[in-house]
């Protein structure tokens, strides 16, 4: 059974920075969507941030100009560089692999890695 490991989150000061790492536990068919969401108490998951296999990348307007979201297709994982980190970038941050373009299809979720932003 596949699972999405991550790696990275913890306890930050505001202003500073985290990266954010995800990765199949197994070797998987190369997924065409990578992303970045974020549950905060209280709140529904977002979308952060996306990157196709081609390179295009989307962000939330909240996140633009200080998160940036890579890939390295060699190794079937999604990095999420996190800077000038905020009080309100707290939250429980899930990677998520979907290929939908070719078989298999498939639509894997991590199990979440927490980040909090405190002074």
């Amino acid at each position: 059974q596949v699972q999405l490991v991550e790696s990275g989150g913890g306890l930050v000061q505001p202003g500073g920075s985290l990266r954010l790492s995800c990765g199949a536990s197994t070797s998987i068919f190369s997924p065409n969507v990578m992303a970045w969401y974020r549950q905060a108490p209280g709140k529904q998951r977002a979308q952060v941030a996306v990157i196709i296999r081609d390179g295009h990348t989307n962000y939330a307007d909240s996140v633009k100009g200080r998160f940036t979201i890579s890939r390295d297709n060699a190794k079937n994982t999604v990095y999420l560089q996190m800077n000038s980190l905020k009080y309100e970038d707290t939250a429980v941050y899930y990677c998520r692999f979907q290929r939908g373009d070719m078989l298999p299809s498939y639509d894997y979720w991590g199990q979440g890695t927490q980040v909090t932003v405190s002074s």
